[in-house]
Formats: C-alpha cells, structure tokens, sequence
C-alpha cells in the first residue's frame, strides 16, 4: 500500500482568499490526476501570510473559501491540507485543515510555536498537537517554527502519527531541511514539508523514516528535495508496508526512552543566554538562574 504525497511549492497572494483558493483548487485537480492521495500547502496558503492583522480579517473555521475547498477534495476524492490565518479568541490564528477524500475536516491544528520574536506576536497561539485518522492512516501536522523544536514531532510520534505534514514559509532552508531529515530518523516517521519557492526558500522536501536496509546498509531517506525556485507539484511516495515493518523492528521512536531522566523538560524557566523579547513573562536573569 502506497501513500502520495502531492506537495506545493508556490507562494499565494496575501490578503486574496479567493484567487488562492482557486489556485490551490487547480493543483489538487493536478494532484488528484497524478493519483495522489493529499496535496499539502505551504502555510497561511489560502490567506496568504502578510501580518500584522486583527481577528476580524483572519477566516472562520465555516468560510466560504474552506467550504469550497471542501467541495473540491469530495469532488476529486482526493484529500488535501489548507492553511489559512483563522479566527482565533482573541487573536488570529496560524491553522491548518486535514481534509479528507469525502471532503471531511478531520482536525484542525493551530501552530503552537508562533514566532512572537518577530510579526507574528500578533498572533494566538495553539495549544496542543493533534492525529488524525486519514483513510487508515495517522497523519499529524506541525507550521513552520514548530519543526524547530524535536518536542513538536516526538509529541506526534508519541500520539501516533505515521507521517507529519509540515506547512512552512521561511528562508534560510538547508539547517532546517537537515532537521527534518533527523525528525524522520529519530521518531520513525515520515516528514513531508511545503514551502513557497524563492531565493534561499523553496527546498520543499520529503523523507522517509527508513534508514538502512534489512541488511543494516544505510540507505538514503530522501524522497525529494525540490530546489529554491522550481513553481509546482512534487511527489512524495511512501510505501506503508515497508514504513510500518520498519517501525515495528528498529529502536528508535517511543522504544528505549528514559523517561523519568527528562524532568527537566518540563521546566518553564527560560534562562540566559535564552531570553529575548516577546517572551511569556517567566524568565530568569543570570543570576537567578545560577542560584
């Protein structure tokens, strides 16, 4: 059993949801002519990404643009990834939609790992990573930043996601793209990345958990790694059979962890050299932190 992956790497307009929407519409046509399962978009797609903005400019959860693209994936039988800056509380929101081949919102994710360094501080923060159930199988969802910390895939992992999808939209591709080639390794998942194409962007990405070969001869996971400026599809395809053997027989992931040693993990404290503006209100000094 195969899973494809149809990835995009474009950049939409900002602040045009209904020319977006109808350009992600035309690449799932394309993608669902390839015979691919998802189509994954890169970040804040249909909306584009331009910030700062208010709650009342991000998109519903209802939206016309999210309701048509509903239609689309049920029409195609071919399910697909929207994002989009969403409604959030008090604040907008950095979202992504699962969709599923009947045209299902299977979850919603809402990036935990906002850039509050940077325009994003005008945005609200998710609070939780989520799996859901595509057809028989696991995907999870991490935007952007999130793939910054290894927590964000080890949470999906540990909830049982096969594959991450991961929106993206940032420069600076090749440590990020390395990372997450290490996120597929440790975690024995699959990581499929979108990003819009440009100079020192673009690199939109796939890699297989498969390290070596029942041999123990190390094999290159790779599956794709687009350029900077390439426009359009590109395929990931994933083997299921091959994936879960090798999730079921190798000693990484949720296997030999030592839990009780990762306390620290837990602690809130954000100490020097790691304080910066825009933090949550839960720093310590140098001194403080040397006792």
């Amino acid at each position: 059993m195969n899973f494809k992956v149809a990835v995009l790497q474009s950049r939409s307009l900002d602040r045009q949801p209904a020319q977006n929407t109808d350009t992600a519409i035309s690449y799932l046509e394309m993608a669902a002519r390839a015979g691919a399962d998802i189509l994954l978009l890169p970040e804040c797609f249909i909306t584009g990404y331009e910030l700062p903005r208010e709650n009342g400019e991000a998109i519903t959860d209802n939206s016309e643009w999210i309701e048509k693209i509903c239609w689309a994936a049920e029409r195609l039988q071919t399910g697909i990834v929207a994002t989009a800056l969403t409604r959030g509380n008090k604040k907008p929101q950095n979202s992504a939609f699962v969709i599923d081949k009947t045209g299902k919102i299977l979850m919603k994710y809402s990036k935990v790992h906002t850039c509050d360094f940077a325009d994003e501080i005008c945005l609200e923060s998710g609070d939780a990573f989520h799996v859901c159930d595509f057809h028989g199988i696991l995907l999870g969802v991490m935007i952007c930043y999130d793939r910054e910390y290894p927590e964000s895939a080890r949470v999906l992992m540990m909830k049982g996601a096969e594959i991450i999808l991961v929106p993206n939209d940032c420069r600076a591709m090749r440590p990020r793209v390395q990372a997450l080639s290490t996120r597929a390794y440790e975690n024995m998942v699959g990581v499929v990345m979108a990003n819009p194409n440009g100079e020192n962007a673009g690199n939109s990405c796939a890699f297989s958990p498969v390290c070596w070969d029942e041999e123990g001869q190390c094999v290159d996971n790779t599956l794709f790694l687009a350029d900077e400026m390439s426009e359009g599809l590109f395929y990931a395809d994933f083997d299921l059979e091959k994936l879960r053997a090798y999730r079921e027989g190798e000693m990484m992931g949720n296997t030999f962890r030592r839990v009780k040693a990762y306390a620290e993990l837990m602690n809130p404290d954000i100490c020097y050299p790691f304080i910066r503006q825009g933090q949550p209100d839960r720093s310590l000094g140098q001194g403080e932190a040397n006792g």
